[in-house]
C-alpha cells in the first residue's frame, strides 16, 4: 500500500514540477510598475506599443506602464542602461551590438518584423544624385546617432565603399523637427522612419534610394528578414522577472491581433492626434506603406537574427560574428505563449 501511495506521490510530484512553469507563466507581474524607453514613439516603427497603450493592453494584464520617449533608439536604451527605465522599445540589433560590449540584453517579443527605414536624399540639396557615392562628404540626418537608422545608413554607405567616418550623422528625432532639419537645408540626406519618410517622398522633397519599409525591400538592402522593433531588457532583468516578461509580451501580441484587422480610421481614432504632423491623409498613406512590416505574432525568426549578426559584422567592427551568441540575444518564450491565447 504504502509503495502504491508513495508511487502516487511522485506521479502527483512529477506533474506539479511540470505544470509549474505553466503556473508560473500566469502568475501575477514580479513588477507592476514598468518604465519602458521608446525612441519616436510617434513613428510607425512603434505602432503596436501606441495601440496598446491606448486600447489598455498593458492594464489588462496588471502593468501599470509609463512609456518615457526619447530622440532614438540609441537613447532609449541609454535610459535603461543608466537605470531609469526597465525595458527598452527598440530595434532588435542593439541586442547584438551590446554583447560586444560585454552587456547582455534580450528580446522578448518583436514588434516589426522589417525595419520600416528609408534612407532618401534632398531633391533640393542634392538635385543632381546619381549613386550613393555622391553622398561622401554629406549631412545625413538620423533619429539618433547609434540608432537603427545610422544602422541602415552605414550598411548603405559601406557597400558603396563609404566609411561612416567620410559623412556627417547628424540627430534630427523622427518627427517634426526631422522634417524641418532637411528643408531647411540643415541635411543632405534622412534616414528615417514613417510617417516623416512618406510625408517627404510625396511632395518631391526626397528621393528614395533604399527601402526597407516591405519585406521585398528588406530582402534587398539586408539577404534575409531582418526583425526590427522589439521589446528587449538587461538578461538579467528578463530572468528575474518572467511574469512581468510574460504580461508585456501578451499586450504586445494583443496589439498585433488587434492591428491584423485595423482599418485606417480606427488607427486614427486610437493614436494620439499629434502623431499625424498636421496632415491625416498622409499618415494615413504612410501607414498602408509600411503596413507589411509590422510583425503579426511577435515571434523573432531565427533566420532574422542571423541576417541581423551577418549585417552588423559587415560595417562594424566592435561586432565579430563568431564572438556573438545569438540565443541570448532573444528568446521566443512569451511570444510563443501570448501567440497560443491570442491566435496571432
Amino acid at each position: 500500500m504504502s509503495v502504491t501511495l508513495s508511487r502516487r506521490q511522485f506521479a502527483a510530484l512529477a506533474a506539479a514540477v511540470v505544470a509549474a512553469p505553466a503556473l508560473r507563466a500566469q502568475g501575477r507581474p514580479e513588477k507592476s510598475k514598468v518604465a519602458i524607453a521608446v525612441g519616436g514613439k510617434a513613428a510607425f516603427y512603434y505602432l503596436p506599443l501606441t495601440i496598446a497603450e491606448q486600447l489598455g493592453y498593458f492594464k489588462a494584464e496588471g502593468l501599470d506602464v509609463e512609456i518615457a520617449d526619447f530622440a532614438g533608439g540609441s537613447r532609449a536604451l541609454q535610459a535603461v542602461v543608466g537605470g531609469s527605465a526597465d525595458v527598452v522599445s527598440g530595434a532588435y540589433e542593439h541586442t547584438i551590438n551590446l554583447q560586444g560590449k560585454n552587456q547582455y540584453f534580450q528580446a522578448f517579443v518583436l514588434q516589426g518584423r522589417a525595419p520600416a527605414i528609408a534612407l532618401g536624399v534632398s531633391t533640393k540639396a542634392m538635385p543632381g544624385y546619381k549613386t550613393v557615392a555622391d553622398l561622401r562628404g554629406r549631412k545625413i540626418g538620423v533619429s539618433a546617432p547609434g540608432s537603427s537608422t545610422n544602422m541602415v545608413a552605414n550598411l548603405v554607405l559601406s557597400r558603396a565603399g563609404i566609411k561612416a567616418s567620410e559623412v556627417s550623422f547628424i540627430g534630427v528625432g523622427t518627427s517634426a523637427a526631422a522634417l524641418a532639419a532637411l528643408r531647411s537645408g540643415q541635411i543632405d540626406a534622412m534616414s528615417n522612419v514613417d510617417p516623416v519618410m512618406t510625408m517627404l517622398e510625396q511632395k518631391g522633397e526626397v528621393k528614395i534610394i533604399s527601402d526597407t519599409r516591405t519585406l521585398k525591400g528588406t530582402q534587398e538592402v539586408f539577404g534575409g528578414p531582418m526583425p526590427a522593433g522589439c521589446l528587449y531588457a538587461p538578461l538579467e532583468f528578463v530572468q528575474k522577472h518572467p511574469n512581468t516578461c510574460q504580461a508585456l509580451a501578451h499586450a504586445i501580441v494583443h496589439a498585433l491581433k488587434w492591428l491584423q484587422t485595423a482599418g485606417p480610421s480606427d488607427i486614427i481614432k486610437t493614436v494620439p492626434e499629434g502623431y499625424l504632423l498636421g496632415d491625416r491623409a498622409l499618415y494615413l498613406a504612410s501607414f498602408n506603406k509600411v503596413r507589411e512590416a509590422i510583425a503579426l505574432d511577435g515571434m523573432i525568426p531565427d533566420e532574422g537574427a542571423r541576417t541581423a549578426l551577418r549585417a552588423l559584422a559587415s560595417f562594424e567592427p566592435s561586432v565579430k560574428a563568431d564572438k556573438v551568441e545569438l540565443a541570448k540575444t532573444y528568446t521566443n518564450e512569451f511570444a510563443r505563449r501570448a501567440k497560443d491565447r491570442y491566435k496571432a
